[in-house]
């Protein structure tokens, strides 16, 4: 089943409510798309529309939070964290503020709206955040799973959703936890770390090494701030070599964060799969995968360069 993980925002903020949690949400004239619409079509009363003005819209949620409400805002990941970033850092992050960023349409999946539209640099610029916690789901459960830690966990949060629709990995019940990443498949030749929708190609990709007689171990970096800096250094001691895969620029996104983990933690081969510090472009979001090298075979040739280039003694 294929579901977009931006379906999950305004579904999850009605049960959140009906849960009795004190939700507002605010959006920037793509409610529609955001799917917050479904969120205030129930409680109109929950959901405020600022128009083109996400500056605004991230003041508005500081407003809303300093009177006691679990504020959420929408819009595009380009718009939401790009044009708002002042607001973000100075307002919502400098005083610690209980605002939840989760604005959709990030990476290249975004599909034919074009390189203006397509985010690739909100990881790095989120996760570089003091208070800020970055959480990048890889499929709808674990969308909702990632809205309600946010809502429940105090402070400042980046949940970062798609457009496209992405195979379900998961179960409804899973348990997700902040700081915590999910070991999906054991593995003991290499270890390929993955967010969003790059778990899924990670997956696939471990498929064809298996066949090859390659035992690829696949983590789903679920939570990229705070990092599960003990499950990545366990399992590339254990491999000896490491992918990391991310629909976003390979300058300050997980990658990078992975490969601090190895310098400080312990020094493993690194081969990072991203796109290239580059803008996106138009097309259909398999084609673009495919295009920045994004797509698992991609993965299957990182896996093979790290392996020949750092072979194990």
């Amino acid at each position: 089943m294929s579901k977009a993980t931006r379906a999950a925002l305004g579904e999850t903020l009605i049960e959140l409510v009906d849960r009795g949690l004190d939700i507002m949400a605010v959006d920037a004239d793509l409610a529609g798309s955001t799917t917050t619409a479904k969120f205030g079509a129930v409680y109109p009363q929950r959901l405020i529309e600022v128009g083109v003005a996400e500056q605004n819209m991230i003041d508005v949620a500081a407003g809303l939070s300093l009177a006691g409400k679990i504020a959420f805002t929408g819009s595009f990941a380009v718009f939401g964290t790009g044009r708002a970033y002042d607001q973000i850092r100075n307002t919502v992050c400098y005083n610690d503020l209980n605002v939840k960023l989760a604005p959709t349409h990030a990476g290249v999946t975004v599909g034919p709206d074009g390189g203006s539209h397509q985010m690739l640099e909100d990881i790095a610029l989120m996760r570089v955040l003091p208070r800020m916690r970055v959480l990048v789901p890889a499929d709808y459960p674990s969308a909702k799973a990632a809205l309600r830690l946010a809502a429940e966990t105090p402070g400042p949060f980046f949940v970062r959703l798609g457009r496209a629709g992405v195979p379900e990995l998961y179960a409804a019940d899973d348990r997700f936890e902040v700081g915590k990443a999910k070991v999906l498949r054991a593995g003991s030749d290499v270890t390929i770390v993955a967010c969003g929708v790059e778990v899924s190609a990670a997956l696939e990709a471990a498929d064809t090494l298996a066949a090859q007689g390659v035992s690829a171990e696949v983590i789903d970096a679920f939570s990229i701030k705070p990092l599960d800096t003990d499950t990545i250094l366990a399992s590339a001691s254990k491999t000896g070599h490491v992918v990391t895969c991310e629909e976003h620029n390979i300058i300050g996104g997980l990658g990078s964060a992975v490969a601090e983990t190895l310098g400080e933690g312990g020094p493993c081969p690194l081969q990072r799969v991203g796109v290239k510090d580059r803008f996106g472009q138009s097309g259909e979001p398999d084609e673009l995968l495919h295009y920045f090298g994004l797509d698992a075979q991609a993965i299957i040739e990182a896996v093979d360069h790290v392996q020949r280039v750092w072979r194990k003694p």
